[in-house]
């Protein structure tokens, strides 16, 4: 598995979990109508089907500055969830990572976007009765205003299973980092900065990348679907704060737009990277599969 986007001295590597099943678009995206879809035709046949939003649940995976980093860790194996679709998965997520050169106990640097059930599931593992973190060497790192948003609301029962089994290890094993990031960002590693990208929840961040040749922007949730492109507007559903998702997604947009930055959402279908144009008085994604890489280094 050695294909991804090569920013100079900083590698970035998608590494699939599942594709999200059927419903999940007009669930999450219920302004993602078939009529929206209609008005912007570039996002088949890659991003919709005839009538719905297409999505996917993966991970990303980056060299940079010596470190091994992952971004959001997806679902994750054997998790009890409220979502069928996401209850008891039993995936190869690990064999994949591995096979992209980052074995569990190699990576250095886990980045948790926001604290929601599908990007903290690999956080964490079972073994016989324990669920016990799944990257033992690494510092899990996620906002402080995200840490503290969910520390300080009472949660329901299926997101208090989701703290138990894949949060809570990881922080009493003494590995979950809560830092702070200002509004100018904060570098967390050679190339790598944290950006606050508020909304879809409180704290959430983007992840900014500035390679040698090149930059990239991980999204998080901030932009859950390229339909969002050409319709900003389209909110998520489980957005806390709709207006400010808005807010947010719009400037995210506007300093990308025209540039040769990579856009890599982290609910995208393959091709899942891209870069933005403006078009007739829309946003637009340019897809940029993903190509040959050097070989991860040992």
């Amino acid at each position: 598995m050695n294909t991804g986007w090569n920013l100079g001295d900083i590698t970035v590597r998608r590494v699939d979990e599942i594709e999200l099943p059927r419903q999940t678009g007009p669930w999450l995206l219920p302004a993602a109508t078939k009529e929206v879809l209609d008005e912007a035709p570039w996002l088949r046949p890659d991003f919709a089907d005839a009538d719905v939003p297409r999505l996917a649940s993966h991970g990303f995976a980056l060299e940079a500055g010596g470190l091994r980093i992952v971004v959001d860790t997806g679902i994750g194996n054997g998790k009890t969830r409220a979502n069928p679709a996401w209850n008891g998965l039993d995936t190869d997520f690990l064999d994949r990572l591995t096979a992209a050169g980052f074995p569990p106990e190699s990576v250095d640097l886990v980045i948790t976007t926001h604290l929601h059930t599908d990007h903290v599931g690999w956080n964490t593992r079972l073994d016989g009765e324990d669920w016990v973190p799944t990257f033992p060497n690494a510092r899990y790192l996620t906002s402080r205003t995200e840490w503290d948003h969910w520390a300080a609301t009472e949660l329901d029962e299926a997101r208090a299973q989701m703290f138990r089994d894949s949060v809570h290890p990881v922080h009493h094993a003494g590995l979950y980092h809560p830092v702070d990031v200002p509004e100018q960002g904060r570098e967390v590693a050679p190339g790598v900065r944290l950006v606050p990208a508020p909304g879809h929840t409180p704290g959430q961040v983007a992840v900014e990348l500035r390679g040698a040749d090149r930059r990239a922007l991980i999204t998080g949730d901030s932009i859950h679907h390229p339909v969002q492109l050409s319709h900003p507007h389209v909110h998520s559903c489980v957005d806390i704060d709709s207006a400010q998702a808005i807010r947010t997604r719009a400037g995210m947009l506007e300093a990308l737009a025209d540039t040769d930055a990579l856009l890599l959402g982290t609910h995208f279908p393959h091709p899942t990277a891209g870069t933005v144009r403006r078009e007739n008085g829309h946003y637009r994604l340019h897809a940029e599969p993903a190509g040959q890489l050097p070989p991860t280094a040992a």
